[in-house]
């Protein structure tokens, strides 16, 4: 009985932030859903008229649509790449006892607090940026001609600031799966003649499988909705060549008060961003489990 009313009094008071809750992300939801069934433009007040579907045929067969998501998918990918293979490296890398080992910990998290507006316009403004960048200073001091990295590949660029923002988390995850592998582990292949490429295959990599699905999973549901790193540095160009679907959507909205549009662009972002997330979630579950 006493177990019945200690129950009922924790649903009780926890009611209130489950309601909070639950109308802070089903209210812009719903408005965002009824907006998308609207033709409504900003620059037209009082014209709304209801369109159904249309927002939505017209979002899904418009080019920069295929664009943008060849263009997420894309940065996604290579941004998991760098940061997990930069990550197992630098961990194992500062796994060993060098000189002032704790202040390097420190530098290589470091990029990590930075905020991504504050990065992105550093990386513009003093590395890639052919006349007063650095990566310009050292194509002119070796006889090279110096190249416009966010015009000529934007997406690799973009791809690059983001990896340097993200590497430090990966490394600090793969950092602390490293330093729980038992020694005697490593020792014991050591004495049996185990190289370091076959300790690290077969032994430091397993452990590290699930940091790895941790990294994945995390950094996925963040990096499908980049944004502030493409409008500081491309704006989305040139064309559609850095244009993920969180910039198309925000294109759509505020740059041709589209509303009706970007609210079915918003909605279809959201279902792939599930898809995604209930993907990985179960691979990380599977991963769990063995």
């Amino acid at each position: 009985m006493a177990t019945t009313h200690t129950r009922s009094a924790a649903r009780l008071m926890m009611a209130p932030s489950v309601i909070l809750l639950f109308a802070w992300m089903i209210v812009p939801l719903a408005m965002t859903i009824y907006f998308s069934l609207l033709r409504y433009n900003l620059l037209m007040p009082g014209t709304e008229e209801f369109a159904g579907i249309m927002n939505y045929q017209f979002f899904l067969t418009d080019p920069a649509f295929f664009d943008a998501l060849s263009n997420t998918l894309i940065l996604v990918g290579g941004v998991l790449a760098i940061t997990i293979i930069g990550g197992i490296a630098f961990a194992l890398l500062l796994d060993q006892p060098i000189f002032g080992q704790g202040i390097v910990r420190i530098l290589v998290i470091a990029p990590f607090f930075v905020m991504p507006t504050v990065s992105a316009l550093v990386w513009k403004n003093m590395f890639m940026n052919p006349v007063n960048g650095l990566f310009g200073w050292l194509a002119r001091a070796m006889g090279f001609q110096p190249i416009d990295f966010l015009a000529s590949v934007p997406l690799l660029s973009v791809i690059i600031i983001v990896s340097w923002q993200w590497l430090p988390f990966a490394t600090l995850i793969m950092l602390t799966a490293l330093q729980s592998l038992d020694e005697e582990q490593k020792e014991a292949a050591e004495m049996d003649g185990a190289g370091f490429v076959s300790r690290f295959i077969y032994i430091v990599l397993p452990h590290m499988a699930r940091a790895i699905t941790v990294v994945i999973l995390i950094e996925t549901i963040f990096l499908l909705s980049v944004f502030a790193e493409i409008l500081v540095t491309t704006n989305g160009g040139p064309g559609t060549q850095s244009t993920n679907l969180t910039y198309l959507v925000y294109a759509q909205a505020l740059l041709q008060f589209d509303i009706g549009g970007a609210s079915a662009g918003g909605i279809v972002a959201v279902v792939l961003a599930n898809i995604v997330a209930i993907f990985l979630v179960r691979l990380i579950g599977k991963n769990l489990e063995g």
